[in-house]
């Protein structure tokens, strides 16, 4: 119990200092851009109401998680194909590092000209951004697993279906979650970018919006809501890889 109170102390030690420190520097600000955070809070409540919430943040969350869910089982199972087959990893490895290198939201009005532009765009912008770190983990994770593990399932004839199940996806999971660490981040600002082109709801077109009206203290509100987001999914995220890689966790706090 000390140590969770420890660590708890320690994850909201720093915002609530940076945030006292933006109230007290910002408390005499005159700028127009830069308005004082106690207007920019008092704006939050005026501004994200339970309608805004169901017209901006919940449908951008709903898209946020469809191309997430996509990602992670596409880049899954494709990386178990491609680190399990020799000679597909070494003829894709040229293709994948090169998609990789091309930044998404550069993407995004050929995706345009595909899909539309409605959700099936957001979602599709979201995964051409996501797909690439847990695909990679996963063809890393896959080929980092010990012969000797492989060897061993052989000797006792464990079968494909079986080595995959009880040998490569428990070695592969620290690297496959961690792609999945990575592509959460990633959707999160694929999820706004995406919502900034041709769009009708979301957190991103609010902001927006907030912006070409001037509404600053608004548009300082939705970047607040967006942190807010960001960080409530990363601890959702932790909560989960402590749970389902709780042996893995324990191994290495024995280590150290």
């Amino acid at each position: 119990m000390r140590s969770l109170v420890r660590k708890a102390l320690l994850a909201v030690g720093l915002p609530a200092v940076l945030f006292a420190a933006w109230w007290l520097a910002s408390a005499g600000s005159t700028s127009f851009y830069f308005p004082p955070l106690s207007e920019i809070v008092a704006e939050f409540g005026e501004t994200w109401t339970a309608e805004r919430w169901r017209d901006d943040v919940l449908p951008s969350v709903a898209r946020l998680a469809a191309g997430y869910a996509a990602s992670c089982a596409a880049g899954v199972a494709l990386g178990l194909l491609i680190g399990r087959v020799r000679w597909l990893f070494h003829a894709t490895e040229p293709v994948l590092e090169f998609a990789r290198a091309v930044p998404p939201p550069v993407l995004v009005p050929v995706i345009m000209l595909f899909a539309g532009i409605g959700d099936g765009m957001k979602i599709a912008v979201i995964v051409s951004g996501c797909l690439w770190p847990v695909l990679l983990n996963t063809v890393a994770g896959v080929r980092s697993v010990e012969p000797v593990q492989l060897d061993t399932a052989a000797a006792y004839r464990l079968g494909r279906a079986r080595t995959l199940t009880a040998v490569v996806l428990p070695g592969a999971s620290p690297r496959i979650v961690t792609g999945m660490r990575q592509a959460l981040a990633i959707g999160v600002i694929l999820m706004v970018v995406s919502e900034m082109f041709a769009a009708q709801s979301g957190l991103g077109f609010a902001i927006v919006q907030f912006q070409r009206s001037y509404a600053i203290p608004a548009m300082w509100s939705g970047i607040l809501l967006l942190g807010c987001l960001g960080a409530a999914l990363a601890a959702l995220f932790s909560c989960a890889d402590r749970a389902v890689l709780h042996w893995y966790h324990r191994q290495r706090t024995e280590e150290a």
